[in-house]
């Protein structure tokens, strides 16, 4: 079994209001998609084309993000902004703000970005549900192709115990996100307990090698992945509080 991944090209750089099926669409045309194909498109394409930015001019700073920003070192503004996308503060320490957001998601500053944004004065955040964002693009795809692409949308987040950053899952459309192992036999025959794989968090990883910060490449095909059609949902990867030793 082999995997391709193809970067789809020429989309450009995407503004508010932007209609990115129509844009991803033809791009799926120039590379050739068929049924098979699975999409992933990152957090920022989506975000932007739905309107999911700030400008900070427009940001006035309450009293905690004045303090909060004196101590992480931060501009007070973000800091607001990241506090609006904030369920409850998780760490805060060496200048890092680690939160748990509206959405569930435990990562740093919100998912709040400030890279590649559509200028210095504007943030971009994470979507309202990517779970649906990603269904949305799904039905409009199909559509407009005739193609029933499942599709994975992903953000970069930091790892606990682990340098570096890597691409994942944050919304899914089409197919199960987990492929659940347990109950079945590894090669020595012993049943498997505990063996639930994240697959799209690891294509959400093996895209993000072609989506690189400085490549403007917001989307990717992925060909000859077996994935399981259905209508999962990327939520289902968040571990639920009673079951997570680390909180």
């Amino acid at each position: 079994m082999a995997i391709t991944l193809v970067a789809l090209e020429g989309i450009g750089a995407i503004r508010p209001g932007d209609d990115l099926a129509a844009l991803l669409a033809e791009a799926i045309g120039r590379a050739g998609g068929g049924d098979g194909d699975l999409l992933v498109v990152c957090q920022k394409a989506v975000s932007k084309a739905e309107g999911r930015v700030v400008r900070l001019d427009d940001v006035r700073p309450s009293a905690p993000a004045e303090r909060i920003a004196l101590e992480i070192e931060k501009d007070p503004r973000i800091v607001e902004v990241i506090l609006g996308e904030t369920r409850r503060i998780v760490r805060m320490d060496q200048k890092h703000l680690i939160v748990e957001t509206r959405q569930g998601y435990v990562c740093a500053n919100a998912g709040v970005d400030e890279s590649n944004s559509l200028d210095a004065s504007t943030v971009i955040l994470l979507p309202e549900d990517a779970d649906a964002s990603a269904a949305r693009l799904r039905d409009q795809l199909r559509a407009r192709t005739s193609l029933d692409l499942p599709v994975l949308i992903t953000d970069t987040f930091g790892r606990p115990w682990r340098e570096g950053l890597v691409e994942v899952a944050i919304g899914v459309a089409g197919f199960l996100p987990m492929l659940d192992f347990r109950g079945k036999r590894d090669l020595t025959g012993r049943e498997l307990h505990h063996t639930v794989v994240a697959v799209a968090d690891e294509l959400a990883a093996a895209a993000g090698l072609l989506m690189d910060k400085d490549r403007g490449t917001p989307a990717i095909l992925v060909r000859g992945y077996p994935f399981q059609r259905g209508e999962g949902h990327a939520a289902e990867l968040l571990r639920e509080r009673s079951k997570d030793l680390f909180r």
